[in-house]
């Protein structure tokens, strides 16, 4: 017992030798006589894998994932055409012209991305829908009011709602899209 004692004892006086023969850094806490030194980590997201989900529940996470992996690129892409977009909007002399640079846009995002879109199942539109809000900071309807005029806006709405989709529909990432949100922050960080 007395060996183990020494040992502990001489132990930590190596780690205390040790950290006083580091240089102090500006970030170090100064109280009284002593230093404590302040470091700033990044954030991590702990992810816990659990064995005892059931069958179906590890199906429906991983559908999601795939759902999310497939609406994702649309929703970034989105968002980037979108600032693009404004800055040409800004930029626009009169409301012809800005007419005009929306009609173009409508025409390019349509040649591009109309048939890719097409095959897009219920559900991943339903979370393009959500993605984009997140990408934008507003609902589909919002920008389509905001770039097309109401009418427009209104006439999408309700074409949507008749197949099911809503534009308004918000993105809430600490509710019940939370499960998407880690989701898109698992893609971000290049883990998915």
């Amino acid at each position: 017992m007395k060996l183990f004692a020494a040992i502990l004892f001489f132990i930590l006086l190596s780690f205390s030798v040790k950290a006083e023969s580091y240089p102090v850094q500006a970030d170090t806490v100064l109280r009284q006589t002593d230093s404590i030194p302040s470091v700033n980590l990044s954030e991590i997201e702990i992810i816990s894998h659990r064995n005892s989900v059931s069958f179906w529940t590890r199906w429906r996470m991983n559908r999601l994932i795939h759902n999310v992996k497939v609406a994702y690129p649309y929703a970034k892409t989105a968002g980037a055409l979108l600032r693009i977009y404004d800055v040409r909007l800004k930029h626009a002399k009169n409301d012809a012209q800005r007419k005009k640079i929306m009609k173009q846009a409508e025409k390019e995002i349509k040649e591009r991305y109309s048939t890719p879109l097409k095959k897009l199942t219920f559900t991943q539109g339903f979370i393009l829908i959500k993605l984009i809000d997140r990408e934008t900071g507003n609902t589909s309807y919002g920008l389509l009011q905001q770039l097309r005029g109401k009418f427009t806006a209104f006439f999408y709405q309700a074409f949507a709602r008749i197949w099911g989709y809503n534009l308004k529909t918000r993105y809430d990432p600490k509710g019940k899209d939370r499960e998407i949100e880690a989701i898109v922050k698992l893609i971000e960080a290049g883990k998915l």
